[in-house]
């Protein structure tokens, strides 16, 4: 999909012990690149690191994002030719219990990345990972395009758009003449195999389905853009591609800007029919745990990626009926008993070759 943008290459990720970290680097190995990881330990729900075996296989760093001269260090020592930033503090409800740590992984964390590719002195692409939850969100129902407003009402979300609004500043300040190009991607909800993250909706249907109990459903009347963690992977893997071969696309656009990374339409579901989808691929029953005191969490959500699409020739590939079935896949996979490494590389092929034959992204070379 990328050409051999990436064999070869040193590529430094943040977050590396998370859930779409290990499947970034995996891919990324797939690619031939030299992986350089820093990260926090992987916590006892961050199975995917160590199922992988990624520790053994790349180049694995521990360290807070808090920690500015840890970071540029880090970053320094790996003189990097990619660097993507997944490091955050990445669940609403536990932003409210702790806010202040929230704000200073997620916003501070990234001023210690941006401030350590000033002084790199050296060619790097960074792809700057947020969310499509940093939109001032009234709920409307119209898709969110790039030039939006920037919210948030919980302090995650809000968060986010303060890192968006920091990485828009440092680019317009510090990186005009600069060697260093970078960008931001914005996701929507990300689903797949190998993710046990406590209060996400698809992790709780597989331990509830583990353990033959009901599924426990908090807000089963909300929409959200549910993708495969591939899709916007992908996304991220093209825009750094795309980045290290020139800063604009189409009509003189510049690639050094934000970039929403969402399913087509239809797969803007409410958590229902997630759930219900879940179950035609693993029988059983859902629950409704729905509370009037539960902290607030947007109810509607869309993304229009109609700006990827346009300038870098990326598209979805999987539609919502195969994302939630190749999830599900992975884990009845696993609790059989299959390795996580198998079901990642065939999944991660799997999609490569589907996005080849849709042209998402392809390259010229790519294709032949």
């Amino acid at each position: 999909m990328f050409g051999d943008a990436y064999r070869g290459r040193r590529v430094w990720v943040s977050g590396h012990t998370g859930f779409k970290g290990a499947w970034l680097c995996e891919w990324l190995l797939a690619l031939g690149a030299d992986v350089n990881g820093f990260s926090l330990p992987p916590e006892p729900h961050q199975r995917l690191f160590t199922q992988l075996g990624l520790e053994h296989r790349m180049q694995h760093e521990i360290g807070d994002v808090r920690d500015a001269a840890a970071v540029a260090r880090s970053l320094h020592t790996a003189r990097p030719d990619f660097a993507f930033h997944l490091a955050a503090q990445p669940l609403v409800r536990a932003s409210y219990a702790t806010p202040v740590e929230t704000y200073d992984t997620n916003v501070m964390g990234t001023l210690h990345l941006l401030e350590a590719l000033r002084t790199l002195e050296r060619h790097c692409c960074a792809v700057f990972v947020t969310t499509d939850k940093c939109y001032d969100n009234q709920e409307t129902g119209r898709s969110f395009e790039e030039s939006d407003s920037l919210g948030g009402s919980d302090p995650y979300s809000s968060s986010k758009a303060c890192a968006e609004i920091a990485i828009q500043s440092w680019r317009r300040s510090f990186f005009g003449a600069s060697m260093i190009r970078f960008a931001s991607a914005r996701a929507g909800n990300v689903i797949g195999g190998g993710d046990w993250s406590p209060d996400r909706i698809l992790p709780d249907s597989i331990r509830a389905l583990q353990e033959r109990r009901p599924v426990p459903v908090r807000n089963p009347s909300s929409v959200r853009p549910w993708e495969h963690v591939l899709e916007p992977l992908g996304g991220y893997l093209l825009l750094g591609a795309k980045l290290a071969r020139q800063t604009e696309g189409a009509g003189g656009e510049s690639l050094c800007s934000a970039f929403n990374f969402g399913p087509e339409p239809e797969a803007n579901r409410t958590v229902r029919q997630l759930v219900e989808e879940v179950l035609r691929n693993w029988p059983g029953e859902w629950a409704d745990q729905s509370s009037a005191t539960a902290p607030h969490e947007a109810k509607l959500l869309h993304l229009s990626t109609g700006k990827a699409q346009r300038l870098l020739g990326w598209q979805p590939v999987w539609n919502f009926a195969d994302t939630v079935a190749r999830t599900v896949e992975w884990y009845r996979d696993a609790h059989a008993g299959a390795e996580a490494r198998e079901l990642c590389g065939a999944q991660i092929d799997r999609y490569a070759k589907d996005a080849m034959n849709r042209g998402s992204g392809c390259t010229k070379e790519a294709k032949r």
